[in-house]
């Protein structure tokens, strides 16, 4: 077991060595020009196997250390460990803030953080599922575990997460410090919302535990705060029973009106345990509900998570031209339908990737990990990653959802977009609805390259920035922003967030949210 612990000390980068020599590859000339206009052989023969040796090792990993029950066991000293160095780190004057080691690539975000250059880095080694209660119906987990581990250990067990978001490799750190959000949001809100209590190692190297009753300032103030007033190091998150199956109905939609009335349909959410909707024009949508049950008509469960099946955005515009349907696909295969497509950026660089041939061969090799794309992409890529795409989440009220779409088309001119309804409870911290009460918000996902003849990357992302704000709603901060700190602290309320601040002493410990998120912090 020893050995297992460490090797999980290092637990991403022996299976990176291919992907390092790689970049040694890129100083040779030429080579980032086939990089350019032929990544899909590198992504293919290099990255696609380097991702399924890494996938094979973590399954295997999880399997041996949960049957072990050594996960808790092994908690405690790795968080001794984080407190060690945040007392050596106070022990040496506080010379500079702190933030974690791990690397800017390794993150979800398709940015690199250039803060990590300067600040103190502290290893953070907890990726495991440590507990499941059934009795108390709560998961406790260290901050790096995965939604893809989280479904393979709760699902057999008979279940789940109340919001489980869609990405294999979203972590719960992530979804904490940042934002998660799922098809059942509607009823149940954010992830943070499904949270019921936060271990955290404070400035001091103290291990402060916080919940509703515990310490409630803290747990309302540490969701989006980007590990900016400490370090998490568990979280104990509500879990409920689930089902063999989605039912999943496809409603083929051909008007903007016809998708709103169905978004702003308060009976749609009290009947349906999933809804959401992509959008593949301004006129042309699919709307989907879905609810969770252990019978499936015979004929109609449709596994779409096996490699050689379609991608589900691709599956699921063909209710475009077929009419509406009804299917039942498995759980864990509907939690992650978005992953194997990376939604649909993958089919940027693996033009290919969802033909029936490349599909029956080589699928079981994807999605390449995000981290690795990140890692190799090189500078040119980046650019013009950065001149010609947009990868944002915007979250806006449910009422002004018409608007918001017309707004994306005229800035954008992307599809698909993703729509997923959530509620957002009037609770204290950084994020929550204008009023004193629960609001229906919405998620608009544009991920890729907009067609508008017009978009130029930052003036038409301020656009959305300032329609945004303008109507009371948020904004996503993994991807790029270009909020002043003026708009970035009208736009999410730091009232409860600095008292903690002030009251944890982080000011010369931790940056604050801004300095972390906004553009000018991110490569």
């Amino acid at each position: 077991m020893d050995l297992i612990v460490e090797l999980h000390s290092n637990y991403i980068y022996p299976l990176m060595i291919p992907a390092c020599i790689s970049l040694l590859w890129m100083r040779y000339r030429g080579l980032e020009y086939i990089l350019v206009h032929y990544r899909w052989i590198f992504v293919c023969l290099f990255l696609l196997p380097v991702s399924v040796l890494y996938d094979a090792f973590m399954y295997l990993r999880m399997k041996i250390v949960f049957a072990l029950s050594s996960a808790p066991k092994q908690h405690d000293k790795k968080v001794q460990n984080v407190q060690k160095q945040v007392r050596a780190w106070n022990e040496r004057g506080r010379t500079n803030r702190m933030c974690t080691a791990r690397p800017g690539w390794a993150t979800m975000s398709f940015r690199r953080g250039l803060y990590k250059n300067s600040l103190h880095n502290i290893e953070i080694n907890l990726i495991d599922i440590l507990e499941v209660d059934t009795k108390r119906e709560i998961v406790r987990v260290e901050p790096l575990a995965t939604m893809g581990q989280v479904t393979a250990c709760l699902n057999p067990l008979g279940w789940t997460l109340p919001v489980l978001p869609e990405l294999d490799d979203l972590t719960v750190g992530g979804l904490i410090m940042g934002v998660g959000i799922e098809t059942s949001s509607h009823l149940y809100g954010l992830f943070q919302h499904c949270c019921i209590s936060y271990e955290l190692v404070t400035a001091d190297g103290s291990v402060v535990k916080c919940s509703k009753d515990e310490n409630p300032d803290l747990f309302y103030a540490v969701p989006w705060s980007h590990g900016t007033l400490g370090f998490l190091v568990s979280a104990e998150i509500q879990i409920i029973p689930a089902k063999k199956y989605v039912r999943v109905e496809y409603y083929p939609v051909y008007s903007q009106d016809q998708l709103t009335r169905l978004m702003e349909d308060s009976k749609t959410y009290d009947s349906n345990q999933f809804v959401e909707a992509l959008v593949y024009s301004k006129s042309q949508s699919v709307f989907m509900t879905g609810n969770m049950t252990d019978e499936a008509e015979p004929g109609k469960i449709n596994p779409i998570g096996n490699y050689w099946k379609p991608w589900f955005y691709k599956h699921v515009e063909g209710f475009l031209k077929t009419g509406s349907g009804v299917e039942y696909i498995p759980l864990r295969h509907y939690y992650h339908r978005h992953t194997r497509s990376i939604f649909w950026m993958l089919e940027d660089i693996i033009p290919f990737g969802n033909n029936p041939v490349f599909r029956a061969l080589f699928g079981w090799m994807v999605p390449p990990k995000i981290s690795l794309l990140k890692l190799t992409q090189g500078e040119t890529i980046k650019n013009m990653y950065e001149k010609y795409q947009v990868i944002q989440d915007m979250l806006v009220p449910m009422k002004d959802l018409g608007l918001s779409l017309d707004v994306f088309d005229k800035e954008l001119d992307l599809y698909p977009l993703w729509i997923c309804p959530f509620k957002l409870f009037s609770q204290p911290g950084l994020v929550h609805p204008a009023g004193n009460q629960d609001e229906m918000y919405v998620d608009i996902g544009a991920y890729g390259t907009p067609k508008f003849r017009g978009f130029s990357t930052v003036p038409s992302t301020r656009k959305l920035e300032d329609f945004v704000a303008k109507v009371k709603g948020f904004q996503m901060l993994y991807a790029d922003s270009y909020l002043t700190r003026e708009q970035f602290r009208a736009m999410f309320d730091h009232t409860l967030y600095d008292k903690m601040r002030l009251q944890l002493d982080c000011d010369k410990a931790f940056p604050e949210i801004y300095d972390k998120v906004n553009r000018m912090a991110r490569t």
